[in-house]
């Protein structure tokens, strides 16, 4: 009897799936077909457990599935935050399920729009096999008024939920502070996203209990948007503790203004004493002249006689008028070198403070 050839023949391949690595041990004839690090162990990332998605760390430190991450910098850079109502306007239907496709491959359509991405957000949340917040009782979280409450019922939940809940009150601040542009204040984005966080079975009290979770979640918000302001202000530089430098430059700059204010006091003194010194050797020049004068007269009036006791009044007039003249000069010409010496020396003066 002849053997023939095997048929219906299957190679089967033991991998382990890394939430932070993807698959391990993967042949190389299946990379064409499977990803090496896909999105999750699953052929889809909506409506899985996060125990076999992969993982990745945000800025804050916490572990939440990659696709989530990717959908966030999408909606970041693509001007999400700006757009108004986000996370409020549906997107259209034929757009998400193309989105939805490209999504279980890890990848994100080029030209999606902000709208659909913060749908798909909301959905992966609201798809969850179970609410991150499916653990707390509803007593709880009706019991839970002030922040200090709701702080105490995070710290109840379990690890990957609690994650989750802290990534996704951080992109609800982000959205809050930029009320001023996307008409989503802490109290709207709160009310979106409140259905989506909790898995019930009947619709009324699915309603009901959302007004609690609402208020829950606006209270976390707020927290984080006051924890926000409170770092920054605890950043910002002190300015009564050291001054700027152009505090210390206007502080130059007014010492200088009174210092020049001062010298220039100063110098006003010295010019009108300066002028007063002027007047004081005019006035006692005239004096010296009018002194001379007598004198001169006198020296006329004994000398003016001549041996034969006549009066010589010609020659005593051009004698004493010699006399006059040259002892003006020299009161002229000390003077005029007293007035130059106090002005050389005020020049001098001037030019060394300069």
């Amino acid at each position: 009897m002849e053997i023939g050839c095997p048929t219906n023949v299957r190679h089967v391949a033991h991998v382990t799936f890394d939430r932070f690595n993807g698959f391990l041990g993967l042949p190389v004839e299946f990379e064409p077909e499977v990803s090496r690090r896909p999105p999750s162990a699953s052929t889809r990332v909506f409506g899985v457990s996060t125990e076999s998605m992969q993982l990745s760390f945000d800025t804050r430190g916490n572990c939440v599935p990659t696709i989530l991450l990717m959908m966030q910098r999408r909606l970041y850079s693509q001007g999400g935050l700006q757009s108004e109502g986000i996370f409020r306007i549906n997107p259209e239907n034929g757009q998400e399920e193309y989105a939805r496709e490209q999504l279980n491959n890890g990848l994100i359509p080029d030209n999606i729009d902000v709208h659909c991405l913060a749908g798909l957000i909301k959905a992966w949340f609201r798809e969850l096999p179970r609410g991150i917040l499916d653990s707390l009782t509803q007593e709880q979280v009706m019991q839970a008024q002030s922040e200090d409450d709701c702080t105490r019922l995070v710290t109840l939940l379990p690890q990957t939920e609690s994650a989750l809940l802290d990534w996704a009150i951080n992109l609800m601040a982000d959205v809050a502070q930029m009320e001023h542009l996307n008409k989503m204040n802490s109290r709207n984005i709160a009310m979106v996203f409140a259905p989506n966080m909790t898995q019930m079975s009947d619709p009324m009290t699915a309603l009901m209990y959302a007004v609690q979770v609402m208020n829950f979640l606006k209270t976390l918000i707020v927290k984080t948007l006051k924890g926000r302001e409170d770092s920054i202000v605890e950043s910002a530089p002190s300015m009564q503790l050291a001054p700027s430098d152009e505090d210390e430059e206007e502080a130059s700059v007014a010492n200088e203004i009174k210092t020049n204010a001062a010298e220039s006091k100063t110098d006003n003194e010295e010019t009108h004493g300066f002028v007063r010194c002027i007047e004081n050797i005019s006035s006692s020049d005239e004096k010296g002249a009018v002194g001379v004068d007598s004198g001169s007269g006198i020296t006329q009036s004994r000398n003016g006689r001549s041996k034969s006791g006549r009066r010589n009044d010609s020659n005593n007039g051009k004698k004493g008028s010699r006399n006059y003249s040259h002892v003006n000069g020299v009161g002229e010409k000390n003077k005029e070198i007293g007035v130059n010496s106090y002005v050389n020396s005020r020049a001098e003066r001037l030019e060394a403070w300069r």
